[in-house]
């Protein structure tokens, strides 16, 4: 069992809202990363997406690139057109040398939207919507673990994955071999157990975010029916050990899986507030801690 460590640029620079951190440079960014102690970190929108640009890069610094975040279409063209269309992204990862594949469906999502994107609204599909959903979602994910990756589904806030229930549901239209990426941040507040995750569809666990939660804050921007964005913007999200989440028993459950893969911090907040080289050193020093713990590394 190896778990490796990596972290999400997106403390650093949002690719969401690019104002924040929009300063911020990829030398800066990286030598963050890596004198943290991150083994590696996901792609961002301060990354080139040429390999013969980046791969040195990355070189020069020590530090992988895990994988990056897809958007999908599912919805609205078939798998074919898909795998199509995530021709550039998969070459790179390739080229690269990254492990994950991150997809999430996103051509009826909400989060984007800072306007207009409730935090107390998100898509919501029909039966015959999953059963397409479903059937195009295994055959991408097919193509993308035969490429030699692993594939990880990203189930999100204001996207149609997002409770429980959808999780159940996305589990019941796809086969085994469409992972996920478990995001414990996005679990908690679309109301699902990360823990009872793993323990019960631990054949699923592809890939491993972690972000800490203030519930408080989440609540109050939800009551108020503020967007996703304006949630981030505001906080309701930190890094491992700085919210609400107990981190110690989701290291027992990957331990008692035999997790094998990465596990990345990811805490979307604003860095003109939250220092993303402070907050992620304290998240990785709490993650090791509980994992060491727990018996996992």
């Amino acid at each position: 069992m190896t778990i490796r460590w990596g972290v999400s640029p997106i403390a650093w620079a949002n690719d969401d809202m690019p104002e924040l951190g929009g300063d911020t440079t990829l030398d800066a960014l990286l030598t963050d990363v890596k004198e943290i102690g991150f083994e590696g970190v996901e792609l961002g929108n301060k990354f080139p997406r040429d390999a013969a640009i980046l791969k040195p890069i990355m070189e020069s610094y020590g530090v992988e690139i895990i994988g990056g975040w897809y958007s999908s279409n599912l919805l609205v063209r078939d798998a074919d057109a898909e795998i199509a269309a995530m021709a550039d992204h998969m070459i790179l990862l390739k080229a690269m040398g990254s492990t994950i594949f991150v997809l999430a469906e996103t051509s009826n999502a909400t989060h984007g939207d800072r306007d207009g994107g409730r935090l107390d609204t998100h898509p919501i599909l029909t039966d015959d919507q999953w059963a397409l959903f479903g059937e195009r979602l295994n055959a991408v994910a097919a193509y993308v673990n035969k490429q030699g990756l692993r594939f990880a589904y990203h189930h999100h806030l204001g996207t149609a994955v997002e409770t429980q229930a959808e999780l159940d549901r996305f589990f019941g239209v796809t086969g085994d071999h469409v992972g996920l990426v478990l995001d414990s941040g996005h679990a908690t507040y679309g109301g699902i157990d990360p823990v009872e995750v793993v323990k019960t569809r631990p054949e699923r666990v592809n890939h491993v975010h972690c972000k800490d939660v203030r519930t408080s804050r989440h609540t109050q921007f939800h009551a108020d029916g503020q967007s996703f964005l304006n949630g981030v913007v505001g906080g309701m999200f930190t890094t491992p050990g700085d919210g609400d989440y107990d981190f110690a028993p989701l290291m027992r459950a990957l331990k008692s899986m035999d997790y094998s893969g990465w596990i990345v911090i990811e805490a979307e907040q604003d860095p003109a507030v939250a220092n993303p080289r402070i907050y992620n050193q304290a998240g990785l020093d709490t993650l090791k801690r509980l994992a060491a713990e727990a018996g996992l590394v």
